[in-house]
């Protein structure tokens, strides 16, 4: 029977399943057992994939560094590294495919010891130097989780489909298969769950028993809590300023005042276009800290802005592009910075429905336009001069191909494929040429 072409197909041997068939639990079971190597079918001979355990069951997941392997508008693809900021943090994660985990380093507190302070940003170790992506900032961590939740992916499927709700449930299970620092992270990081008045207390309930691991204990280190919430007010308090956060009325979130100031300073440009438009989301990532009364305050704090439909975006322009896609039912994915500085260019976004996919769309802040039609791969946008040109169109017709076992697609070893090379990034520069050079190739 054919399956539609948004729906993830994989060969097992001769055997072809889809999360949406019956037996398709049982069948990764089997295989898992048997160390065979599914391929996805979004491409002809299939890409290579590996199972799972998570929890009593097995989900199938790509092999590092090879969504870009995969179909533009299939579930596992991943534009090249030289279109997002993961290549620079590639040596701070570890993917480890007997288990199915990923192991991240970070270069923030996880714990505060007895009568030492928690260092607001780490410094470099006196005597030496370090690559800046050996190791996660928090930013960096936040952005990892939104993309592993596919949070930084749209297509119309998902339209009605993304309440508070739905970010949480994503986020807790991208957290369930990774370790920081050697720990797992579900067990670290606290997401509040949708308020509701009638249920009150027993919200309350859970969120006591999961900071109890938070509280300190008589001359042990006290570990810090990992707070993702939708950040709601930064009110002036008694001493310093408090976090209000969406889903948590009946506790707030203290801030010193060098903290705050630190913070207004830093994402000056995220809170102006926060405060401006109540359509965007200003998403926070934070290390805190909760005394013996159970009184939380933030240690250490980032700030991401996104659209209502919980897409990242760096500032107002970007949030214009993606909603416009967004009411278009476009499919497309929002490359994720990780460390890269505001000046180093990546596109807003990247179709994947589009004749020639993944086609880039960039922004600019000069006078360079996609003035010349003739090259297809590439949409610039200069937002201060001129109005939004109109968007590549639509690929017309299926591009999903038929398959069959005759294929290649029954073996159970891992091929190199001849199109998993790392892509050029000269459709770039061609209308965009950046002031220096942004993109990595890892």
């Amino acid at each position: 029977m054919a399956l539609p072409d948004d729906v993830p197909r994989y060969a097992l041997g001769d055997e072809l399943v889809s999360p949406g068939s019956v037996d398709f639990e049982e069948a990764l079971a089997r295989v898992h057992l048997r160390h065979v190597r599914p391929r996805c079918l979004c491409q002809p001979e299939g890409v290579p994939m590996y199972i799972a355990r998570l929890g009593d069951g097995f989900i199938v997941k790509r092999m590092p560094f090879t969504g870009h392997c995969h179909a533009p508008d299939c579930g596992s693809y991943e534009p090249p590294l030289e279109m997002s900021g993961r290549g620079e943090v590639a040596p701070a994660i570890r993917e480890d495919l007997a288990t199915g985990c990923t192991a991240l380093r970070v270069d923030f507190a996880l714990c505060q010891r007895p009568g030492r302070a928690v260092p607001i940003a780490a410094g470099e170790p006196s005597g030496s130097a370090r690559s800046p992506g050996s190791r996660l900032t928090l930013r960096g961590l936040l952005h990892y989780l939104w993309e592993q939740a596919e949070l930084n992916r749209w297509h119309p499927g998902f339209e009605g489909r993304r309440p508070w709700a739905a970010v949480r449930r994503h986020v807790l299970r991208a957290a369930q298969t990774t370790l920081v620092d050697g720990q797992p992270l579900a067990q670290r990081l606290y997401v509040p769950e949708v308020f509701s008045a009638e249920q009150r207390e027993v919200l309350a309930h859970r969120r006591r028993l999961q900071w109890v691991s938070a509280l300190p204990r008589p001359g042990q280190p006290q570990p810090l809590l990992l707070v993702l919430a939708e950040l709601k007010q930064l009110p002036p308090a008694r001493y310093g300023h408090q976090a209000v956060l969406k889903h948590l009325p009946d506790v707030a979130f203290g801030l010193d005042a060098a903290l705050a100031r630190r913070l207004t300073r830093r994402f000056e440009a995220e809170l102006a276009s926060w405060n401006a438009d109540n359509r965007l989301n200003l998403v926070l990532l934070a290390t805190a800290i909760v005394s013996e009364h159970g009184l939380p305050s933030l240690v250490e704090v980032t700030l991401m802005l996104t659209t209502a439909a919980w897409l990242p975006v760096d500032n107002a322009w970007e949030a214009q592009l993606l909603n416009s896609l967004v009411h278009e039912g476009r499919r497309f994915s929002k490359p994720m910075r990780y460390h890269l500085a505001a000046a180093e260019r990546l596109p807003t976004a990247v179709l994947a429905d589009t004749e020639t996919p993944p086609t880039p769309l960039i922004l600019v802040d000069g006078s360079a336009t996609n003035a010349e039609t003739d090259d297809r791969t590439t949409w610039c946008w200069s937002p201060l001069d001129s109005c939004m040109p109109a968007l590549p169109p639509r690929r017309t017709g299926s591009a999903r191909p038929a398959w069959s076992p005759l294929q290649g697609g029954g073996t159970s070893r891992q091929e190199p494929l001849a199109h998993c090379t790392p892509m050029s990034t000269d459709w770039l520069w061609k209308r965009c040429p950046p002031a220096t050079t942004a993109f990595r190739t890892v």
